[in-house]
């Protein structure tokens, strides 16, 4: 029982690490997805490099390289910042993608129509553009958001205390065992499977809306 006490104790950081690393990943992917669609095929290939680079090299490699590697450089990183900026990068990749692809499924004549009204380009982007892009990107933010609360386990090799690394602390000195492992898996699906059918009960709303 303490253990399982203890694991619900470490839900704040697991919270903390992956709103963190999903607010820093948001930030990060507006601008790259700005260039991604940019006109410069320049800009547009180091976008997309960057974004390759994010999503390509391993999220525990990325976490090592920069709790381990960093001090290498002089910039010494706690566990959990190093794991909201290490996980924030790969969040910026695919939010990019997301992003752009939201961009994309905006029909062309939304934008004629916003330019045609004398819309500036910001008043036409929040009022015209982004919330139609929104409705297409809802799915793949919310099928993200799940695996990123997910991918925060790995911070445990870093040493954040969060989910993961208190059930291990604790099997390594309780009777629990592996059942540790299987409360803190419970944890993950009560968390995570609320927010599934959330965005599901959305998704159908919207779609019962666009068919009146």
């Amino acid at each position: 029982m303490e253990g399982f006490t203890a694991i619900i104790a470490a839900v704040p950081y697991t919270a903390l690490v992956t709103l963190g690393a999903f607010g820093l990943g948001f930030v990060l992917a507006i601008p790259l997805m700005f260039a991604r669609r940019a006109r410069l095929m320049v800009v547009r290939g180091i976008s997309g490099f960057i974004v390759d680079l994010a999503r390509g090299i391993p999220p525990i490699v990325w976490l090592l390289m920069i709790y381990f590697g960093l001090p290498n450089l002089g910039i010494m990183l706690d566990p959990i910042p190093a794991a909201i900026i290490g996980l924030g990068i790969i969040t910026a990749g695919y939010l990019a993608e997301i992003f752009r692809g939201g961009m994309l499924a905006v029909r062309k004549g939304q934008f004629e129509a916003a330019n045609a009204l004398g819309l500036g380009g910001w008043t036409s982007f929040t009022r015209v553009v982004a919330p139609q892009a929104m409705r297409a990107m809802q799915p793949g933010l919310t099928t993200y958001s799940i695996g990123l609360i997910k991918d925060s386990s790995i911070a445990s090799v870093i040493g954040v205390t969060e989910m993961v690394y208190t059930a291990n602390s604790y099997a390594k000195i309780s009777k629990g065992g592996v059942l540790l492992f299987f409360e803190a898996a419970l944890i993950y699906l009560v968390i995570s499977v609320p927010l599934g059918l959330l965005a599901r009960r959305i998704e159908a709303h919207k779609q019962e809306a666009s068919a009146r």
